[in-house]
């Protein structure tokens, strides 16, 4: 993808640079920039926004999907100029394991953090905050990225509240989105900041989005989560999803993995991250989000067919996994039925 460079400098009030580099995730390229085009045909005047794309050289950039990539100019050029937003995505490596890993470049990590320093905002698409964070540009700041991720950053960036839940982030002036599609999501707030919501919702109708999503919507997903590595804790998931409606107390899981609850607990945590009463949880929501979407049922219902005991527990839950309420959330995403 190319972005002319011919714009008259008079109409350009949102200078808008990518950055590019070998490795680097297509989309988190490619999305951003559709975004800010499809905005023209919602307004009458003229965006001002500018888009570039900026690599070390003026070489073609292979990009992770195999994709080659002209750059529209190089990070020296545009380090004499004022920029507006400094959109960084982001590249990962997987492992012999199928695991996942964010790479960085220092030279990239370098240009990043000159940069920075002339744009009046900053914004990482999905693992792209990883290279925001070498820069320390995150720190002591909140920041989000790829579920896949989030613990990497998180652990290499002890200064950094990390938060692997929602969409995207803003801390002042600086934005992390997660991953992938999600660019999108950011980039409908980035235009929303400068051009206001009703304008940004336009543009996700242009986009075939059903809705925006807010910033606080989830980016978890319980099919997303990485496979666990034994077949004692996929056979517990599996448990788990066929008897959602039931009680499912941790003396119930242990008793059907036939270990102890300190184990089962020890277990949870070591192969997904969190307690057995907190797994759960995400699971019963990720169920209730699927019949709020699809179906008319009502909230005590859902929250029956879920395992929720009453709808204040299933507000309760949604308040805290998604930072809505079933209610909200069915008003969003509800597909016709």
């Amino acid at each position: 993808m190319s972005t002319s460079t011919s714009t008259s400098t008079s109409t350009v009030r949102r200078f808008i640079v990518v950055v590019l580099f070998d490795g680097v995730d297509l989309l988190d390229v490619t999305g951003p920039p559709e975004v800010f085009a499809l905005l023209q045909r919602e307004v009458d005047e003229a965006t001002g926004y500018h888009v570039v794309l900026a690599a070390e050289t003026m070489d073609p950039v292979t990009t992770s999907a195999g994709v080659r990539i002209l750059p529209d100019t190089t990070f020296r050029e545009v380090s004499g100029r004022s920029i507006d937003t400094l959109l960084v995505p982001g590249a990962v490596e997987v492992d012999g394991q199928g695991r996942v890993h964010a790479v960085t470049d220092p030279t990239v990590v370098h240009r990043v953090k000159a940069l920075a320093g002339r744009a009046r905002r900053v914004a990482s698409v999905c693992v792209g905050a990883h290279i925001l964070a070498d820069a320390g540009l995150l720190d002591g700041k909140r920041a989000t990225t790829h579920w896949s991720t989030a613990r990497q950053l998180a652990a290499e960036h002890p200064s950094i509240e990390v938060d692997a839940d929602p969409i995207f982030i803003r801390d002042q002036d600086v934005w992390t989105g997660a991953g992938i599609s999600a660019c999108l999501d950011l980039s409908l707030a980035l235009v929303a900041d400068d051009f206001g919501e009703a304008v940004a919702l336009r543009v996700a109708r242009q986009l075939v989005m059903y809705l925006k999503r807010p910033s606080g919507q989830s980016q978890f997903s319980v099919p997303l989560e990485p496979v666990s590595t034994t077949r004692r804790v996929e056979d517990l998931r599996h448990h788990i999803t066929r008897n959602i409606a039931e009680q499912l107390t941790v003396a119930d899981l242990a008793a059907h993995a036939h270990v102890s609850e300190r184990q089962l607990t020890r277990i949870f945590k070591t192969e997904l991250g969190m307690t057995p009463a907190a797994y759960i949880e995400s699971a019963r929501v990720e169920v209730a989000r699927n019949q709020l979407e699809s179906t008319d049922a009502t909230l005590e219902r859902v929250a029956s067919a879920c395992g929720f005991n009453t709808t204040d527990t299933l507000i309760r839950a949604f308040r805290r996994k998604l930072d809505t309420t079933p209610t909200e959330y069915r008003n969003r995403f509800r597909s016709s039925v």
